[in-house]
């Protein structure tokens, strides 16, 4: 079974541009590889953290949304948790609201 997920992860605020775009397209293939479907990406920015984090201000915000099956989630996990250049990240599980059919034989008046 497939779900929708959402993994949102801080990446170093001293990576430039074209460590960004590696970053993000290692984790983009790392999902595809595992099945994920329709990914759809979103860079935030650098921005400032709330908190201090492994000795960092600011850091640079990255969404993915995409359609998986479970087992996607702990090997991207795993790679960002071995991973130098992000700092922080989280997944969490959509909550899709599927359409419900309309009764059929109901009567309009």
């Amino acid at each position: 079974m497939t779900t929708v997920y959402e993994t949102m992860y801080i990446l170093r605020p001293d990576l430039g541009e074209e460590q960004v775009e590696q970053a993000i397209t290692k984790y983009q293939n790392l999902l595809r590889e595992q099945g994920a479907e329709d990914i759809q990406i979103q860079n935030r920015g650098k921005r400032r953290l709330a908190y201090e984090i492994k000795k960092h201000r600011d850091g640079i915000y990255i969404q993915f949304n995409y359609i998986a099956p479970a087992t996607v989630v702990a090997p991207l996990e795993r790679a960002m948790r071995l991973s130098e250049e992000v700092i922080r990240y989280m997944t969490i599980k959509q909550e899709v609201q599927e359409a419900k059919p309309a009764k059929v034989g109901a009567a309009t008046e």
